[in-house]
């Protein structure tokens, strides 16, 4: 279900640049593509999951465990009675983090393809997709929200970490996308949705500026991006 494609207020960078957000079929994934996925609280003390052992010495369906604070100090213990739905390597440790499916844009797709020969271990080429999750900034009366004055500073642009949207899809009427929670993600399909609706080539061009000046803490003097700031800077 989509929502089609919303408008912007005057004093927002998105209202620099028409279209904004196209729609697109096609559910490939690529930069600009706007998905859901689970992302975790990162700001909280993820938990780790001990297994202590099976139920019984013949029972390999239920586990006996503990849950605790992660603390980097802590060392993985392995059970006396191994449970073969939950293997352990050396140093591993099972996590558990709080969190919820929010939307994301996907700004960089899977890397090159690597010849098996060179690397025979999986982990060392797993495909990955590069993300930035939104927040919703609605105070409805169901959630908190988002201070309106902090809201309107977020859509002048005054922050390089933040940037305000308003996303094609059900949800809150306005969003705010967090470029200082970047992450990689596998790109398996089951553990994302993908949306109709990517941005422009003119919008992913500005995001890509965006992602620049947040990262190098300075603005690309001849990008698009910095008129629309100054602009926005005059009001």
């Amino acid at each position: 279900m989509t929502t089609g494609s919303p408008s912007f207020p005057t004093d927002s960078v998105q209202s620099f640049f028409d279209p904004w957000w196209v729609a697109d079929s096609s559910g490939k994934i690529c930069r600009g593509r706007l998905i859901k996925v689970f992302i975790s609280h990162i700001d909280l003390v993820p938990h780790v999951l001990t297994v202590q052992g099976r139920g019984s010495p013949t029972d390999h369906k239920t586990a006996l465990v503990t849950v605790e604070p992660f603390n980097t100090r802590s060392r993985p213990q392995q059970p006396q009675l191994p449970v073969a739905a939950l293997p352990l390597h050396s140093g591993e440790h099972y996590f558990i983090y709080r969190g919820k499916v929010r939307p994301a844009l996907v700004l960089a797709v899977e890397s090159d393809d690597i010849n098996r020969q060179l690397a025979p271990a999986r982990w060392q080429t797993a495909k990955t997709i590069m993300v930035a999750p939104y927040y919703g900034a609605d105070q409805d009366g169901t959630r908190g929200g988002w201070d309106p004055t902090f809201v309107q500073r977020i859509r002048r642009a005054t922050y390089s970490q933040y940037m305000y949207d308003r996303l094609p899809i059900p949800g809150s009427q306005e969003s705010i996308m967090r470029l200082d929670q970047m992450q990689a993600l596998g790109s398996s399909r089951p553990s994302l949705s993908i949306s109709d609706w990517k941005l422009s080539d003119e919008a992913m061009s500005v995001v890509d500026e965006w992602v620049t000046w947040h990262m190098q803490r300075k603005l690309a003097e001849d990008g698009e991006l910095l008129a629309a700031v100054r602009a926005l800077q005059d009001l």
